[in-house]
């Protein structure tokens, strides 16, 4: 598993530990999970990632969290090279949303990544993952919550959720060559207020940056997608922003 002290790729290595052996690949094995294998594997050093790699029945491919996309892309064809190389018997890809239509914005590392995976031979599988929940988990300030995102809905998913279903594919039979598009459930902040019984108060954005230009997408209904790929790969229903929210006060 590439990236593996990342926050993603930690809840996957715990869902995995029961099921099968893990080797971590890591930038610094100094911070590898507790409890597994660990190699040095460096996106900028392809010679470290075909040694971590090396023996892997099968490789999670969790995409760098580089935000400069030329260097992203880079990275991720270092790691589709070095798993050829080192003989990797198939690719489970962490990729986006949208990554399937074409190369735009968000999607054009995640597009580059899938299709150096399908020109490369490699039996592959594609995870194609929503924002992460939580990042969005609305919170209760001052016996309200508020948005800035025009009361439409959100298609997130939990973390939790996404690596269980991870660990599902990589353990699994019937995925390979197969792109998932992974949602969770769709919910709203007015919805969400009203099932938790407090009002909800839509604000201006804060100012320029990455959330104004991620309200921006949910006001024009582009996180309204929904598949059920997610919860067929998870073998139950996805957890809901609400129940999270209860289940943290009730703790």
């Amino acid at each position: 598993m590439s990236a593996a002290s990342g926050a993603l790729g930690r809840l996957v290595i715990e869902s995995l530990r029961t099921r099968t052996e893990v080797v971590a690949a890591v930038r610094d094995p100094g911070r590898a999970p507790e409890g597994v294998p660990a190699r040095r594997g460096d996106y900028d050093d392809p010679a470290s990632l075909r040694e971590a790699f090396d023996g892997a029945a099968r490789l999670l491919l969790i995409s760098s969290p580089e935000l400069d996309t030329p260097r992203r892309i880079r990275q991720h064809l270092n790691a589709v090279t070095a798993a050829k190389e080192a003989g990797v018997g198939a690719v489970v890809f962490t990729s986006f949303l949208g990554a399937g239509a074409g190369a735009t914005g968000m999607t054009e590392a995640y597009h580059a990544t899938e299709q150096a995976l399908i020109g490369s031979g490699l039996p592959y599988t594609f995870l194609r993952h929503p924002f992460y929940s939580d990042a969005f988990v609305p919170r209760v300030v001052d016996g309200e919550i508020t948005g800035s995102a025009g009361g439409r809905g959100l298609n997130t998913a939990f973390r939790s959720d996404l690596a269980e279903a991870a660990a599902n594919v990589l353990t699994g039979e019937g995925h390979l060559g197969r792109a998932y598009d992974f949602t969770g459930p769709l919910w709203s902040h007015p919805e969400v207020a009203e099932e938790l019984g407090v009002p909800y108060r839509e604000v201006p954005d804060a100012g320029p940056g990455p959330m104004s230009w991620i309200n921006a997408q949910i006001r024009a209904g582009l996180l309204e997608q929904q598949t059920d790929d997610l919860e067929r790969v998870l073998g139950r229903p996805p957890v809901t922003v609400a129940s999270h929210i209860r289940s943290i006060a009730l703790s």
